[in-house]
């Protein structure tokens, strides 16, 4: 007997990589609605808005502090919960039990990123000397103005590598959608696994699509964080 099924593996291969396009869509549509959330959560963190900063710290924290998995858990129990209880309040013929799980996973994944992320925008907002805010309303720009010319275009520089980590992360983490029976990569490798007990297989080909992906992505952020630099350096000569 053969220690590994190449024909399988192969094979699986390809069954693997159908899931891309669901790990993506999640990662990308979780990272456009985080991205604005955790921008206005970093402020409040910054500018230390009453009660918002406070509930941000305990929101980060909790983020931070427990397994995405358990998230996953928690979050996947209590939403239903509440869409029910809205769905009766407001009369809505629909069963929960017929939502797509893309919906969960879109909702988990945003809520962890925008926590991921507001500690990224804090720390690199917090790089730009305020100065340069001082300097900008004294030529007329509005505070907003200033964040859009001059605070966002030097600290997304800084945040850039920070950035590159978190969308990383979030690709990994979509691995964990099979929880939730999301078709994402795990679940379809599993799926195939599951006849003749191919698993090794199956996680070989999984390690090689998740590893494509990030190595990919990462390479996309080292072009994009070399052509900031040269624009960076073209404004400073």
């Amino acid at each position: 007997m053969d220690f590994i099924n190449i024909a399988f593996l192969i094979n699986t291969f390809w069954v693997a990589v159908s899931g891309v396009p669901i790990a993506l869509l999640v990662t990308i549509v979780s990272l456009i609605l985080a991205i604005p959330l955790a921008f206005l959560l970093a402020m409040s963190r910054i500018y230390e808005v009453p009660i918002i900063n406070r509930l941000t710290k305990i929101y980060v924290s909790f983020v931070r502090g427990t397994p995405v998995i358990i998230q996953i858990f928690v979050l996947y129990s209590s939403i239903p919960l509440i869409l029910a209880g809205l769905f009766e309040k407001y009369n809505i013929n629909y069963s929960i039990y017929d939502v797509n799980p893309l919906w969960y996973a879109l909702i988990i994944f945003t809520f962890n990123t925008a926590a991921v992320l507001t500690e990224v925008f804090r720390s690199a907002l917090q790089t730009v000397p305020k100065g340069q805010l001082e300097a900008a309303h004294s030529v007329g720009l509005t505070t907003a103005q200033a964040y859009w010319r001059i605070v966002i275009p030097q600290s997304l520089v800084v945040a850039l590598p920070n950035l590159c980590t978190a969308t990383i992360n979030l690709i990994k983490a979509t691995s964990l959608g099979y929880a939730i029976s999301l078709q994402e990569i795990t679940l379809k490798a599993k799926v195939a696994a599951n006849v003749g007990y191919n698993y090794l297989e199956a996680y070989i080909d999984i390690f090689i699509v998740y590893l494509i992906l990030c190595m990919t992505v990462e390479y996309l952020f080292k072009r994009y964080e070399r052509y900031l630099s040269r624009y960076k350096m073209n404004l400073q000569s």
